[in-house]
C-alpha cells in the first residue's frame, strides 16, 4: 500500500501542477497583482463598486465625493505563465468649493485609469517543491508554513497606461500614452497564509513619473473565507500617500467570488476614505493541468527521477 501512495503522489504532482487552480484566483479586493496567472484558456472578471470623499482643510481645495467603477478582465494565454490583463476605473465625481458664502459644485465623469498590460512568471519555487514531491512521513512539513516559504514566487509585468481625449482626471498637458512596470513577488506561508508584494513604476517617460508600492497580507479563515490587510505608497510630485485597506472576501462556488472592502489615508490634505463591494466571475475554459517543462531533457530527467523514487520504495 505504501508504493502505492508513493506513486500516486508522484503521478499527481506531474499531471496536476500548473498555475491553474480549482477555485478561482482573484486579485479582489486588494489593488495589488498576485504573481500567478489565472491558467491558460481562462477568462476572469473582476469589478466592483465604491463610494468615498477626499477632503481638504485648506479652503482653497475643492473636497470631493467620488464613486468608482473598478474593473478588470483577465485572460491566461500560451500556457500557464502569461497573462494579459485590462485593468482600469471609471469614476463620477463630485468637487464642492466653498469662496466666502458662496458654495460652487463641479460634477464630472471619465475614465480614471486604464492599463492594458501582460504579466510573466518568472520564477516559482513550487516547481521544485513538486519535483520533490510531499513529504509521506511528515503532516507538518506538508503543512505549516516552512523556511523555503520564503522564496517567493517572481513575475514581472508589463503595461500601457491609455485615456483618449480631455480627461479631468489628467493633470494638464499629461500624455494619453504611458508605459507601466512593476516588479511582483508572492509567499505562500503554509496553506492560509498569502503576501504579495508589488515594486511599481508608472509614467516613468511623463514629467511626473510615480513610484509606488503595494503589500497585501491575506489570511484564509474558512474554506470559504478569507480576510486580508493591504499597505500601499505613492511618491510622486503631484501626489503623495499612504494608503490602507482591508476587508473580507466570499467563495460562493468554485468560479464565483464576492468581497467587501475599505481604504483610509494618513494625511489630512486629502483624508480619505473609500467603502466598496466587489464581485469576480470566472469562465473556466481550461482544458489540460500538466507540468509544463521548459524542454525535453528536463522532461526526461523528472521522470527518471519520478522512476527511482518508486523503485526506492
Amino acid at each position: 500500500m505504501k508504493n502505492l501512495l508513493i506513486i500516486f503522489c508522484l503521478l499527481s504532482s506531474y499531471h496536476v501542477f500548473s498555475q491553474y487552480t480549482e477555485v478561482i484566483n482573484s486579485n479582489r479586493p486588494g489593488e495589488s497583482f498576485g504573481a500567478y496567472s489565472v491558467g491558460n484558456n481562462v477568462l476572469q472578471l473582476e469589478t466592483s463598486v465604491a463610494f468615498g470623499e477626499d477632503n481638504h482643510v485648506l479652503e482653497l481645495i475643492p473636497n470631493r465625493a467620488q464613486t468608482d467603477y473598478q474593473y478588470q478582465i483577465r485572460y491566461g494565454i500560451l500556457g500557464e505563465r502569461l497573462e494579459m490583463s485590462l485593468d482600469g476605473v471609471f469614476a463620477s465625481a463630485e468637487e464642492t468649493l466653498r469662496i466666502g458664502g458662496t458654495e460652487n459644485i463641479y460634477k464630472f465623469s471619465n475614465f480614471q485609469s486604464n492599463t492594458l498590460g501582460m504579466k510573466y512568471l518568472v520564477y516559482d519555487p513550487n516547481v521544485k517543491k513538486i519535483k520533490e514531491g510531499p513529504n509521506l512521513y511528515s503532516w507538518k512539513k506538508n503543512n505549516l508554513p516552512q523556511w523555503s516559504d520564503l522564496i517567493p514566487a517572481v513575475s514581472l509585468f508589463a503595461g500601457a497606461n491609455i485615456l483618449l481625449g480631455e480627461n479631468p482626471f489628467q493633470y494638464f498637458e499629461e500624455p494619453n500614452f504611458s508605459p507601466k512596470v512593476a516588479l511582483i513577488t508572492q509567499n505562500n506561508f503554509g496553506p492560509k497564509w498569502v503576501l504579495v508584494s508589488n515594486f511599481i513604476y508608472d509614467k516613468f517617460t511623463t514629467d511626473y513619473p510615480i513610484y509606488a508600492g503595494i503589500f497585501t497580507l491575506t489570511h484564509a479563515l474558512y474554506a470559504r473565507t478569507g480576510v486580508f490587510i493591504e499597505f500601499q505608497t505613492y511618491i510622486n510630485d503631484l501626489y503623495s500617500d499612504e494608503l490602507l485597506r482591508g476587508g473580507i472576501a466570499f467563495l460562493l462556488s468554485k468560479n464565483l467570488q464576492v468581497d467587501v472592502s475599505g481604504l483610509v489615508n494618513f494625511k489630512n490634505s486629502p483624508k480619505r476614505w473609500r467603502a466598496g463591494l466587489g464581485v469576480s466571475y470566472r469562465f473556466d475554459m481550461h482544458k489540460i493541468n500538466t507540468y509544463i517543462f521548459k524542454d525535453k531533457e528536463e522532461e526526461a530527467r523528472f521522470l527518471e527521477e519520478m522512476q527511482q523514487r518508486v523503485n526506492n520504495n
